[in-house]
C-alpha cells in the first residue's frame, strides 16, 4: 500500500530524517523532557536541513514538496517518543507558518515566514482561551483600531510554543458584535510591550512549552494584520483540515511505534516456559490493535492524497482526528498492559507514550466538538466551503 503514496525519493528522505533525528534529537530528549524546554539551537539545525520548508514556496526558502514529505516528518517525530518535541515542531511549521503563508502579505512573509523556514524564528498559534477552549467563535480577546494601530487585550491558553517562541499568530475579535464574523488574525513579536506568558504544568508533552498568554494594551501596527479584517474565522476553519489530519497522522504513527515496541518486548519476555507472544489471548489482542492502527493509517494516507490534490476534506480530516486519536489511546493502553509492571516504569517508553497520547482527543478540538461538527455535516447536511 505504501508504494501507492511513497516513491523512492520519499523513502530516501525518511531514512535521512531518521538519521538526523537519531544524531541530533534523540540524545537530548531526556534532558528536554526533564527541563520542560527545548534547546533553541536544534531549530536552526532543522532549518538548515530544510525540514521546516517542506511544504512552503521556494521564493521564501522552502522546497515546495508534496504532502507525503510532511506525513513522513510527522510519523518519524512520533517515533522518537517525545510528544512534546514533536508538537513544538509541527505547531511551528503547520499552525503558525500556515497562516503566514496563506494570509500574510509579501512584507510579512519576508519578515516572518523566511526566518521561520530557516529556523531563525519560531512561532506559535494563539486561538484557545481560558473561557473558550474549543469554542473558537466565543473568544473574548479584542483588538480595537486606533489610527494606524490596533490595541489588543485579552488572554490565550494551552498555546504550544507559547513561552519561548519568537512571534505569535493571534486570533482576536475586531468586531465583537458580529460573533464569528468579527474575528481577525495578527502576527506580533514576542517582545512587544504588554505581552506576558506563564508556563503551564502538564500531564504529558513535557518537553514542549505550553503557555497561557496575556495581552495588556498591546499596540500592534495595522500592517501586522493577516489577510482581511473580520475574515479570521474563515481562515481558521480553512486550515482545520490540515491541523486535524496532522493529529490523525501523529496518532497512527505513535500507535505503530507502541505496537512495534510491544512486539519486540513480547518476543523477548518469557513466562511459564515460553515467550509471551505465544499466548493466544495476547496474540489475538495485539492483532486486533494492529488492525485498528493499520485501518486508521490507510484512511489517513487516503485523505492526505486528496488534500495534496487540493480537495476540501474538512469532513474526512475531522473523522481522521476523531477516530485515530481514540485508536491511539486504546492501542497504547493495551501495549502498556503487554509490558506488565515494566509498562508502568519511566525507564520504558510506554509510560510517556501513554501520557503524551492522551492529549490527542483534546487538543485541536475535543472529540465531543468534532462529533458535533460531523453531525452537522452528516445529519444536518451543513456544507463547509473553502474561502474564496
Amino acid at each position: 500500500m505504501n508504494n501507492m503514496y511513497f516513491t523512492e525519493e520519499h523513502n530516501l528522505f525518511r531514512k535521512s530524517l531518521q538519521d538526523f533525528l537519531k544524531k541530533e534529537v534523540v540524545p537530548h530528549i531526556e534532558a528536554w523532557e526533564k527541563a520542560g524546554k527545548i534547546d533553541k539551537s536544534i531549530w536552526k539545525k532543522f532549518g538548515d536541513m530544510g525540514y521546516f520548508g517542506l511544504a512552503y514556496p521556494e521564493a521564501y526558502g522552502g522546497v515546495n514538496l508534496d504532502l507525503f514529505y510532511t506525513v513522513i516528518l510527522l510519523e518519524e517525530l512520533q517515533k522518537i517518543n517525545s510528544g512534546g518535541f514533536a508538537a513544538a515542531v509541527w505547531a511551528h511549521v503547520y499552525l503558525a507558518m500556515t497562516h503566514l503563508n496563506k494570509e500574510g502579505d509579501e512584507a510579512l512573509k519576508k519578515q516572518y515566514l523566511e526566518p521561520s523556514i530557516t529556523g531563525d524564528k519560531i512561532g506559535c498559534l494563539c486561538i484557545s482561551e481560558p473561557f473558550g477552549g474549543s469554542d473558537v467563535a466565543g473568544m473574548r480577546t479584542t483588538a480595537v483600531k486606533k489610527g494606524d494601530h490596533y490595541i489588543i487585550n485579552g488572554s490565550k491558553t494551552f498555546i504550544t510554543n507559547g513561552v519561548y517562541s519568537d512571534y505569535l499568530i493571534v486570533a482576536v475579535k475586531t468586531s465583537p458584535e458580529k460573533g464569528n464574523k468579527g474575528i481577525s488574525i495578527f502576527v506580533l513579536d514576542r517582545d512587544v510591550e504588554g505581552v506576558s506568558a506563564t508556563k503551564l504544568d502538564k500531564l504529558g508533552w513535557r518537553a514542549s512549552d505550553t503557555g497561557e498568554i496575556a495581552f495588556d494594551n498591546v499596540e500592534v501596527p495595522a500592517s501586522q494584520l493577516l489577510g482581511e479584517q473580520d475574515k479570521g474565522f474563515s481562515y481558521i476553519v480553512q486550515h482545520f483540515a490540515l491541523e486535524r489530519l496532522i493529529m490523525g497522522v501523529n496518532a497512527h504513527a505513535r500507535a505503530e511505534f507502541a505496537l512495534e515496541y510491544a512486539l519486540q518486548y513480547m518476543s523477548e519476555r518469557y513466562a511459564f516456559g515460553k515467550s509471551i507472544n505465544q499466548f493466544q489471548a495476547l496474540r489475538h489482542t495485539l492483532v486486533d490493535a494492529y488492525t485498528d492502527m493499520e485501518m486508521c493509517k490507510a484512511f489517513n494516507y487516503a485523505i492526505a492524497f486528496r488534500l495534496n490534490r487540493g480537495e476540501y476534506v474538512v469532513k474526512e480530516a475531522t473523522m481522521s482526528k476523531l477516530k485515530s486519536t481514540k485508536m491511539a489511546d486504546d492501542v497504547i493502553y493495551q501495549c502498556l498492559q503487554f509490558l506488565g509492571g515494566y509498562g508502568y516504569m519511566e525507564d520504558y517508553p510506554m509510560a510517556r507514550l501513554f501520557r503524551d497520547s492522551r492529549l490527542g482527543p483534546i487538543g485541536g478540538g475535543t472529540s465531543e466538538i468534532l462529533r458535533e461538527i460531523l453531525a452537522k455535516i452528516i445529519i444536518d447536511k451543513k456544507e463547509y466551503k473553502p474561502v474564496t
